[in-house]
């Protein structure tokens, strides 16, 4: 018997996935951490902490900017990033949702083998 094919994701599923890989990369972890203590850092003192370069950081600033996670805007020639917490609450809802799944299905097991 085939299985089911996945429900396709819908709009929060995609964003949450794109969170999940964001936040799968340590530096971009540590990124995260950066922006959430010093908003409106720039590329070049962020690369500053770190041991790669202001163009590494730059992608990484990117790909945490498509999963919703950095917004930026310009002062003159530099680009300031700040950290946009709204995508960590649909990660954090949907692993809420997901735990609380569990409970139900281990709730129900205990209620199996206890009786």
């Amino acid at each position: 018997m085939a299985a089911n094919p996945s429900p396709r994701p819908g709009p929060i599923e995609e964003r949450v996935d794109l969170v999940f890989g964001a936040l799968a990369d340590p530096t971009r972890r540590h990124l995260i951490e950066l922006l959430a203590a010093e908003p409106g850092a720039t590329a070049t003192g962020l690369a500053a902490t770190l041991p790669i370069s202001r163009q590494a950081v730059a992608k990484h600033l990117k790909l945490l900017g498509e999963a919703g996670l950095v917004s930026s805007r310009r002062r003159g020639r530099e680009s300031l990033f700040e950290l946009e917490p709204e995508p960590l609450g649909e990660a954090v809802a949907w692993i809420g949702s997901v735990g609380a799944e569990w409970d139900r299905s281990l709730d129900g097991l205990r209620r199996l083998l206890a009786g």
